[in-house]
């Protein structure tokens, strides 16, 4: 385990945001993040996000589809640790720090 200590890097992407401020309200489903993002490809702002120092996990969940098959879909969520990485670095920005 890394004894460094994780930092969130901030985001100007208006993608990421949206996605982020979604997040601390509710988990999101795989296909949420692309319609609260405003993008196609929700993984992709999911995984520059994780870049960035978030772990944002992903869960799968057992649900049935529209064909009445079992499958599994992806529920992403932030970490207690994500929210505050979040807000510090909010605070640090609206502070005009650039940590």
């Amino acid at each position: 385990m890394s004894t460094l200590r994780k930092v969130f890097q901030g985001s100007e992407n208006p993608r990421q945001l949206r996605a982020i401020l979604e997040l601390l309200r509710r988990n999101l489903w795989r296909e949420e993040v692309d319609a609260v993002a405003g993008a196609s490809n929700g993984p992709d702002v999911v995984a520059q996000l994780r870049r960035q120092g978030l772990e944002l996990p992903c869960k799968l969940v057992t649900v049935t589809d529209r064909d009445g098959r079992k499958v599994r879909a992806g529920q992403y969520s932030l970490t207690a640790a994500d929210r505050r990485l979040f807000y510090r670095w909010l605070s640090n920005r609206i502070k005009g720090n650039t940590a």
